[in-house]
């Protein structure tokens, strides 16, 4: 995955030197998107999440990123465990949290990982895991951050979304 053709995100059009701060300015997007959605615990569709359960999905993905970060710089090409998306919105019960809650920690988890990203060196972006999405591949640190990159705008893209269908009754 170097291109989304969904958000055609492209994974080599970001420099590691834009990762720290274009992640940033992501996490202050989703106040807005998040309070745009006219519903955000309904989902448009059954097999869609609702905005709401976006918004958990991509704090959670900043901190598993974070958590990969640092076990790649402790260990040399590690197996990242899978996150287990669509087992953490039920067990977490992503629709039952407070999106005020949610925001705020969306946020310090982006600027922990915006931060921890920040300090790393060629080297460092250099190191590889073994990831498991969407096939088990080696990508290296610089990948996992532009990939974090891609699922933050890829999610804000489909809070609007789904706040828009929402709107408009589907």
């Amino acid at each position: 995955m170097d291109r989304c053709d969904e958000c055609l995100f492209v994974y080599s059009a970001l420099d590691s030197g834009e990762l720290p701060g274009r992640l940033r300015d992501l996490a202050g997007h989703f106040p807005a998107a998040l309070h745009g959605a006219p519903d955000v615990r309904r989902r448009p569709a059954p097999e869609v999440w609702s905005p709401l359960e976006y918004a958990c999905h991509v704090r959670d993905v900043f901190r598993v990123q974070g958590e990969r970060l640092a076990l790649a710089l402790r260990v040399a090409e590690p197996e990242f465990t899978p996150m287990g998306r669509d087992e953490l919105v039920v067990t977490e019960r992503y629709n039952a949290q407070d999106p005020e809650v949610v925001l705020a920690d969306l946020a310090t988890a982006a600027e922990g990982f915006a931060a921890r990203f920040g300090a790393l060196g060629e080297a460092d972006l250099a190191r590889t895991g073994v990831y498991p999405w969407p096939q088990r591949e080696v990508r290296t640190l610089l990948w996992l951050g532009r990939h974090t990159v891609h699922e933050a705008e890829h999610h804000l893209l489909d809070i609007r979304r789904a706040g828009s269908r929402t709107a408009g009754g589907a």
